[in-house]
Protein backbone atom coordinates (compact mmCIF):
# COMPACT_ATOMS: atom_id res chain seq x y z
CA UNK A 1 0.00 0.00 0.00
CA UNK A 2 1.22 3.13 -0.70
CA UNK A 3 2.09 5.92 2.02
CA UNK A 4 -0.39 8.81 2.40
CA UNK A 5 1.33 12.25 1.95
CA UNK A 6 0.90 13.09 5.52
CA UNK A 7 2.68 9.53 6.32
CA UNK A 8 5.74 10.80 5.20
CA UNK A 9 7.81 13.20 7.24
CA UNK A 10 9.90 15.88 6.18
CA UNK A 11 13.72 15.42 7.30
CA UNK A 12 14.84 18.72 9.11
CA UNK A 13 18.06 18.36 10.96
CA UNK A 14 18.36 20.06 14.02
CA UNK A 15 20.19 18.16 16.38
CA UNK A 16 23.91 15.74 15.98
CA UNK A 17 25.19 13.50 18.79
CA UNK A 18 28.69 13.15 17.64
CA UNK A 19 30.82 10.52 19.96
CA UNK A 20 34.53 12.31 20.03
CA UNK A 21 35.70 9.37 21.29
CA UNK A 22 34.59 6.07 22.87
CA UNK A 23 37.26 6.63 25.28
CA UNK A 24 36.17 7.15 29.29
CA UNK A 25 37.31 7.51 32.62
CA UNK A 26 34.95 5.22 34.08
CA UNK A 27 32.81 2.28 33.47
CA UNK A 28 29.33 2.52 33.65
CA UNK A 29 26.54 -0.18 33.76
CA UNK A 30 24.34 1.05 31.44
CA UNK A 31 27.08 2.10 28.85
CA UNK A 32 25.57 2.04 25.45
CA UNK A 33 29.00 2.08 24.01
CA UNK A 34 30.59 -0.69 26.44
CA UNK A 35 32.96 1.99 26.49
CA UNK A 36 36.38 2.03 28.95
CA UNK A 37 39.53 3.76 29.90
CA UNK A 38 41.78 2.49 26.44
CA UNK A 39 42.44 3.69 23.62
CA UNK A 40 40.03 2.43 20.74
CA UNK A 41 41.39 2.16 17.21
CA UNK A 42 40.30 4.72 14.00
CA UNK A 43 38.78 7.15 15.04
CA UNK A 44 38.32 10.24 13.06
CA UNK A 45 41.71 12.68 12.88
CA UNK A 46 41.39 16.38 13.61
CA UNK A 47 41.19 17.13 10.27
CA UNK A 48 38.45 14.56 9.83
CA UNK A 49 36.44 15.77 12.22
CA UNK A 50 37.00 19.57 10.68
CA UNK A 51 35.91 18.20 7.19
CA UNK A 52 32.69 16.50 8.66
CA UNK A 53 31.58 20.04 10.26
CA UNK A 54 31.79 21.54 7.02
CA UNK A 55 29.55 18.37 5.51
CA UNK A 56 27.28 19.16 8.16
CA UNK A 57 27.19 22.56 6.98
CA UNK A 58 25.56 21.51 3.60
CA UNK A 59 22.87 19.66 5.39
CA UNK A 60 21.80 22.57 8.02
CA UNK A 61 23.01 24.28 11.27
CA UNK A 62 21.69 21.34 13.74
CA UNK A 63 22.98 21.68 17.38
CA UNK A 64 25.98 19.90 17.94
CA UNK A 65 26.40 17.62 21.36
CA UNK A 66 29.80 16.29 21.58
CA UNK A 67 29.65 13.10 23.64
CA UNK A 68 31.52 9.88 24.24
CA UNK A 69 32.51 7.67 26.08
CA UNK A 70 33.61 10.82 27.99
CA UNK A 71 34.58 13.79 24.95
CA UNK A 72 36.89 15.50 27.57
CA UNK A 73 39.79 12.86 27.38
CA UNK A 74 40.39 13.12 23.99
CA UNK A 75 43.06 16.00 23.61
CA UNK A 76 41.47 17.76 20.49
CA UNK A 77 38.42 18.54 21.79
CA UNK A 78 38.30 22.20 21.73
CA UNK A 79 39.68 22.43 18.52
CA UNK A 80 36.66 20.43 17.36
CA UNK A 81 34.53 22.36 19.18
CA UNK A 82 36.23 25.85 18.35
CA UNK A 83 35.66 24.94 14.56
CA UNK A 84 32.46 24.57 14.82
CA UNK A 85 31.71 27.28 16.94
CA UNK A 86 33.37 29.36 14.09
CA UNK A 87 31.42 27.85 11.29
CA UNK A 88 28.33 29.26 13.42
CA UNK A 89 27.03 26.12 15.27
CA UNK A 90 25.65 25.84 18.62
CA UNK A 91 27.38 23.02 20.86
CA UNK A 92 27.15 21.52 23.36
CA UNK A 93 28.43 18.50 25.58
CA UNK A 94 27.25 15.48 27.36
CA UNK A 95 29.91 14.61 29.96
CA UNK A 96 30.17 12.42 33.18
CA UNK A 97 31.43 15.39 34.68
CA UNK A 98 34.34 14.17 36.69
CA UNK A 99 37.16 15.59 34.29
CA UNK A 100 35.46 19.80 34.58
CA UNK A 101 37.91 20.69 36.92
CA UNK A 102 38.12 24.90 37.26
CA UNK A 103 40.23 25.04 34.43
CA UNK A 104 38.77 22.86 32.05
CA UNK A 105 35.84 24.49 32.28
CA UNK A 106 37.36 27.77 31.58
CA UNK A 107 38.81 25.92 28.34
CA UNK A 108 34.97 25.32 27.44
CA UNK A 109 32.98 28.78 28.60
CA UNK A 110 36.20 29.96 26.28
CA UNK A 111 35.07 28.21 23.34
CA UNK A 112 32.06 28.33 24.23
CA UNK A 113 30.66 25.52 24.83
CA UNK A 114 26.61 26.80 25.59
CA UNK A 115 25.68 23.97 28.10
CA UNK A 116 27.06 20.25 29.84
CA UNK A 117 24.39 17.86 30.45
CA UNK A 118 26.21 15.74 33.29
CA UNK A 119 24.99 12.31 34.32
CA UNK A 120 23.96 11.52 38.10
CA UNK A 121 21.71 8.55 38.11
CA UNK A 122 21.29 8.43 42.20
CA UNK A 123 22.04 11.37 44.73
CA UNK A 124 23.28 9.09 46.67
CA UNK A 125 27.34 8.70 46.97
CA UNK A 126 27.87 4.85 47.21
CA UNK A 127 25.25 4.09 45.01
CA UNK A 128 26.33 6.78 41.77
CA UNK A 129 29.76 4.95 42.79
CA UNK A 130 28.66 1.83 42.43
CA UNK A 131 26.81 2.61 38.81
CA UNK A 132 29.38 4.44 37.43
CA UNK A 133 32.72 1.63 38.63
CA UNK A 134 34.75 4.51 40.47
CA UNK A 135 35.09 5.26 43.86
CA UNK A 136 34.25 9.11 44.07
CA UNK A 137 32.49 9.83 40.93
CA UNK A 138 29.43 11.26 42.78
CA UNK A 139 31.52 14.12 44.49
CA UNK A 140 33.49 14.38 40.92
CA UNK A 141 30.80 14.94 39.19
CA UNK A 142 29.16 17.91 41.56
CA UNK A 143 32.26 19.28 41.99
CA UNK A 144 32.15 19.43 37.99
CA UNK A 145 29.05 21.09 38.08
CA UNK A 146 30.25 23.44 40.40
CA UNK A 147 33.13 24.47 38.11
CA UNK A 148 31.04 24.62 35.24
CA UNK A 149 28.22 27.15 36.92
CA UNK A 150 31.50 29.37 38.00
CA UNK A 151 32.88 29.51 34.68
CA UNK A 152 29.21 30.48 33.46
CA UNK A 153 27.74 27.78 31.25
CA UNK A 154 24.15 26.23 32.01
CA UNK A 155 24.25 22.73 33.36
CA UNK A 156 21.59 20.17 32.79
CA UNK A 157 21.39 16.98 34.67
CA UNK A 158 21.08 13.47 32.66
CA UNK A 159 19.82 10.41 34.13
CA UNK A 160 19.42 6.83 33.40
CA UNK A 161 16.09 5.61 35.09
CA UNK A 162 15.67 1.97 35.75
CA UNK A 163 14.35 0.28 38.97
CA UNK A 164 17.16 0.70 40.44
CA UNK A 165 16.63 4.19 41.19
CA UNK A 166 13.13 4.99 39.93
CA UNK A 167 12.24 5.56 43.19
CA UNK A 168 15.08 8.53 43.48
CA UNK A 169 13.20 10.54 40.94
CA UNK A 170 12.12 13.45 43.53
CA UNK A 171 15.80 13.41 45.00
CA UNK A 172 17.50 13.53 41.54
CA UNK A 173 15.29 16.59 40.37
CA UNK A 174 16.18 18.20 44.12
CA UNK A 175 19.47 17.58 43.39
CA UNK A 176 19.07 19.24 40.01
CA UNK A 177 17.18 22.17 41.05
CA UNK A 178 19.57 22.43 43.95
CA UNK A 179 22.94 22.72 41.87
CA UNK A 180 21.24 25.41 39.59
CA UNK A 181 20.30 22.81 36.83
CA UNK A 182 18.24 24.95 34.09
CA UNK A 183 16.80 20.76 32.60
CA UNK A 184 16.52 17.70 33.57
CA UNK A 185 17.02 14.90 31.05
CA UNK A 186 15.51 11.53 32.10
CA UNK A 187 16.93 9.07 30.32
CA UNK A 188 15.10 5.19 29.89
CA UNK A 189 17.12 3.09 29.69
CA UNK A 190 17.90 1.01 25.91
CA UNK A 191 19.75 -1.89 27.02
CA UNK A 192 22.50 -1.93 24.05
CA UNK A 193 26.27 -2.13 24.69
CA UNK A 194 27.27 -3.00 28.27
CA UNK A 195 23.58 -1.77 29.28
CA UNK A 196 22.42 -5.20 28.10
CA UNK A 197 23.34 -6.50 31.75
CA UNK A 198 20.29 -4.37 32.99
CA UNK A 199 17.63 -5.63 30.46
CA UNK A 200 16.18 -7.28 34.05
CA UNK A 201 15.91 -3.96 35.89
CA UNK A 202 14.25 -2.01 33.04
CA UNK A 203 10.96 -0.21 34.07
CA UNK A 204 7.70 -1.88 32.98
CA UNK A 205 5.19 -0.24 30.91
CA UNK A 206 3.12 0.34 33.88
CA UNK A 207 6.14 1.79 35.48
CA UNK A 208 7.07 3.80 32.70
CA UNK A 209 3.57 5.58 32.51
CA UNK A 210 3.63 6.16 36.04
CA UNK A 211 6.85 7.90 35.04
CA UNK A 212 5.83 10.03 32.39
CA UNK A 213 3.08 11.52 34.50
CA UNK A 214 5.09 12.21 37.14
CA UNK A 215 7.11 14.25 34.63
CA UNK A 216 4.14 16.27 33.25
CA UNK A 217 3.26 16.68 36.54
CA UNK A 218 6.36 18.45 37.91
CA UNK A 219 6.88 20.63 34.40
CA UNK A 220 3.39 22.12 35.46
CA UNK A 221 4.67 22.37 39.34
CA UNK A 222 8.03 23.93 38.23
CA UNK A 223 7.08 25.83 34.92
CA UNK A 224 9.99 27.86 33.87
CA UNK A 225 12.08 27.14 36.82
CA UNK A 226 13.40 23.74 35.14
CA UNK A 227 12.86 22.09 31.77
CA UNK A 228 12.22 18.29 31.90
CA UNK A 229 12.86 16.37 28.55
CA UNK A 230 12.56 12.69 28.47
CA UNK A 231 14.44 11.02 26.64
CA UNK A 232 14.48 7.58 24.46
CA UNK A 233 10.77 7.49 25.52
CA UNK A 234 9.11 9.28 22.76
CA UNK A 235 5.51 8.00 24.28
CA UNK A 236 6.28 11.21 26.32
CA UNK A 237 4.33 13.08 23.75
CA UNK A 238 1.64 10.81 23.60
CA UNK A 239 0.94 11.48 27.49
CA UNK A 240 1.19 15.02 26.91
CA UNK A 241 -1.33 15.22 24.62
CA UNK A 242 -3.83 13.06 26.76
CA UNK A 243 -3.33 14.95 29.52
CA UNK A 244 -4.07 17.89 28.20
CA UNK A 245 -6.81 17.00 26.37
CA UNK A 246 -8.30 15.65 30.00
CA UNK A 247 -7.80 19.25 31.49
CA UNK A 248 -7.11 22.12 28.44
CA UNK A 249 -3.83 23.05 30.36
CA UNK A 250 -0.63 22.92 27.69
CA UNK A 251 2.86 22.91 29.49
CA UNK A 252 4.22 26.20 31.03
CA UNK A 253 6.66 27.86 28.20
CA UNK A 254 10.24 27.15 28.71
CA UNK A 255 10.83 30.43 26.96
CA UNK A 256 13.14 30.83 23.55
CA UNK A 257 16.15 28.60 24.41
CA UNK A 258 17.17 26.38 21.66
CA UNK A 259 18.03 23.52 23.76
CA UNK A 260 14.42 23.74 25.60
CA UNK A 261 12.06 22.32 22.83
CA UNK A 262 10.60 18.78 22.23
CA UNK A 263 9.02 18.70 18.68
CA UNK A 264 8.54 14.68 18.49
CA UNK A 265 8.89 12.01 20.44
CA UNK A 266 11.33 9.55 17.64
CA UNK A 267 13.43 11.73 16.22
CA UNK A 268 15.94 9.23 15.07
CA UNK A 269 16.49 10.01 10.95
CA UNK A 270 13.99 12.88 10.91
CA UNK A 271 15.72 15.91 13.31
CA UNK A 272 18.23 14.10 14.71
CA UNK A 273 21.37 11.93 13.92
CA UNK A 274 24.33 9.91 15.74
CA UNK A 275 27.91 10.17 14.37
CA UNK A 276 30.16 7.20 16.18
CA UNK A 277 33.92 8.08 16.55
CA UNK A 278 34.63 6.11 13.38
CA UNK A 279 32.66 8.24 11.06
CA UNK A 280 29.39 5.91 10.95
CA UNK A 281 26.01 7.68 11.12
CA UNK A 282 23.08 6.10 12.71
CA UNK A 283 19.72 7.05 13.49
CA UNK A 284 20.74 7.59 17.39
CA UNK A 285 23.22 5.54 19.89
CA UNK A 286 21.14 3.06 20.84
CA UNK A 287 19.49 1.85 17.35
CA UNK A 288 22.37 -0.27 16.10
CA UNK A 289 21.81 -0.22 12.22
CA UNK A 290 24.52 1.75 10.15
CA UNK A 291 22.80 4.27 7.97
CA UNK A 292 26.22 5.05 6.13
CA UNK A 293 29.63 6.01 7.00
CA UNK A 294 30.98 9.65 6.56
CA UNK A 295 34.68 8.11 5.03
CA UNK A 296 32.66 6.57 2.21
CA UNK A 297 29.95 9.15 1.29
CA UNK A 298 29.20 12.48 2.06
CA UNK A 299 26.83 13.62 5.19
CA UNK A 300 24.19 14.93 2.91
CA UNK A 301 24.31 11.73 0.65
CA UNK A 302 23.66 9.39 3.94
CA UNK A 303 20.87 11.87 5.55
CA UNK A 304 18.87 12.71 2.72
CA UNK A 305 19.14 8.85 1.00
CA UNK A 306 19.85 6.33 3.66
CA UNK A 307 17.34 3.51 3.20
CA UNK A 308 16.93 3.26 6.63
CA UNK A 309 16.46 7.11 7.11
CA UNK A 310 13.79 6.96 4.67
CA UNK A 311 12.00 4.18 6.06
CA UNK A 312 11.92 6.34 9.68
CA UNK A 313 10.57 8.80 8.06
CA UNK A 314 7.79 6.85 6.55
CA UNK A 315 5.20 6.10 9.03
CA UNK A 316 3.07 3.64 7.11
CA UNK A 317 6.15 1.60 7.60
CA UNK A 318 5.16 1.20 11.55
CA UNK A 319 4.14 -1.73 12.19
CA UNK A 320 1.97 -3.29 14.79
CA UNK A 321 -0.11 -1.28 17.50
CA UNK A 322 2.40 1.94 16.45
CA UNK A 323 1.14 1.49 12.92
CA UNK A 324 -2.40 2.02 13.79
CA UNK A 325 -1.42 4.61 16.60
CA UNK A 326 -3.45 7.79 16.09
CA UNK A 327 -0.19 9.50 18.07
CA UNK A 328 2.31 7.82 15.73
CA UNK A 329 3.16 11.41 14.54
CA UNK A 330 3.86 13.10 17.44
CA UNK A 331 5.39 9.81 18.88
CA UNK A 332 6.39 6.72 16.41
CA UNK A 333 7.75 4.95 19.22
CA UNK A 334 11.22 3.83 20.51
CA UNK A 335 12.72 2.40 17.12
CA UNK A 336 16.08 1.45 19.66
CA UNK A 337 13.72 -0.08 21.50
CA UNK A 338 11.57 -1.50 19.24
CA UNK A 339 15.00 -3.08 17.44
CA UNK A 340 16.57 -4.56 20.43
CA UNK A 341 13.20 -6.48 21.76
CA UNK A 342 12.73 -7.69 18.45
CA UNK A 343 15.31 -7.62 16.14
CA UNK A 344 13.35 -4.79 13.56
CA UNK A 345 13.57 -1.10 14.37
CA UNK A 346 10.19 -1.01 12.67
CA UNK A 347 7.94 -3.47 15.18
CA UNK A 348 5.75 -1.69 17.80
CA UNK A 349 7.19 0.43 20.74
CA UNK A 350 7.39 -2.60 23.60
CA UNK A 351 7.03 -0.36 26.51
CA UNK A 352 4.16 1.44 25.60
CA UNK A 353 1.15 0.58 27.47
CA UNK A 354 -1.51 2.52 24.94
CA UNK A 355 -3.68 0.91 22.76
CA UNK A 356 -5.10 2.34 19.49
CA UNK A 357 -8.79 2.35 19.47
CA UNK A 358 -10.61 -0.27 17.10
CA UNK A 359 -9.65 0.29 13.66
CA UNK A 360 -6.28 2.38 13.87
CA UNK A 361 -5.34 5.72 12.93
CA UNK A 362 -7.81 8.03 11.07
CA UNK A 363 -5.01 10.13 10.00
Amino acid sequence: MAAKPEDILTPDLRLVAWEVTRNCNLFCAHCRSSSGDEQYPDELTTEECFRLVDRILEVGRPIIILTGGEPLVRQDVFQIADYAVGKGLRVVMGSNGTLITAEMARKMKAVPISRVGVSLDFPVARLQDDFRGQAGAFDAALAGITNARKAGIEVQINSTITQLNVGYLDDLLSLALGVGAVAFHPFMLVPTGRGKGLESVELPPGQYEQALNWIYDKQLELGDRMFFKPTDVPHYLRVVQQRQEQVKSPLPSTGHNPGNTITRGCLAGISFCFISSQGKVKGCGYLDVIAGDIRQESFSQIWFNSPLFNQLRDLSQLKGKCGLCEYKLVCGGCRARAYEATGDYLEAEPYCVYEPPAGGCLA
